[in-house]
């Protein structure tokens, strides 16, 4: 079995029993665990010291995921996608099956669709999507590699992944806000 199938059935295995994963994203590494767990998302908020009134980004695996959670995906989205040239998260209103914990009170969820091949992987045969937050604690800045990641956090966590992440110049991505009444907000370039 190749190395990141053997990663990708361990981080499963933990997903499914509501642990946390630190893993490599196609930006920094993350902090992740199943969006659909409330309990597991209130780990992560523990985990970096964050209030829970604060969204966490959420990846998943491809556009069909996209739809099948978020009520109305505005072309825009799609377009954005399409356009971007590095990994840009969407805030989208009127999400469907995640956690009640990970929904913002206006009622949007972060998506980013994953393009990191490692986590479209893990995402697709996880069949549902993750949260993708840095691994740091709130307040603190943002590690860029795997060294700078807090003892707290690598302690915190029940599976680290043991892959290079692919992305060697990692940056968090950019955040847009798209409203269904068409209003479009860049939150962070």
């Amino acid at each position: 079995m190749k190395p990141e199938q053997t990663e990708i059935n361990k981080c499963i295995e933990v997903l499914e029993n509501g642990g946390l994963i630190l893993y490599p994203t196609d930006t920094v590494w993350g902090i992740g665990c199943d969006a659909t767990n409330t309990m597991a998302v209130q780990k992560v908020y523990d985990l970096k010291q964050r209030a829970d009134s604060k969204a966490l980004i959420c990846l998943v695996a491809n556009d069909f995921m996209l739809e099948k959670h978020v009520e109305h995906v505005p072309e825009l989205a799609y377009d954005i996608m399409d356009i971007a040239t590095k990994p840009t998260t969407i805030i989208y209103d009127n999400p469907k099956g995640f956690a009640k914990n990970l929904i913002a009170q206006d009622n949007t969820i972060a998506i980013r669709v994953a393009s990191d091949k490692f986590c479209k992987y893990l995402i697709g045969k996880f069949k549902k999507p993750i949260v993708s937050t840095s691994a740091n604690i709130a307040g603190r800045k943002t590690p860029t590699s795997f060294k700078e990641i807090d003892k707290a956090i690598l302690s915190g966590v029940d599976y680290v992944v043991n892959l290079q992440p692919e992305n060697q110049q990692p940056v968090p991505s950019s955040i847009i806000k798209l409203g269904t009444d068409g209003l479009v907000k860049v939150i962070r370039e």
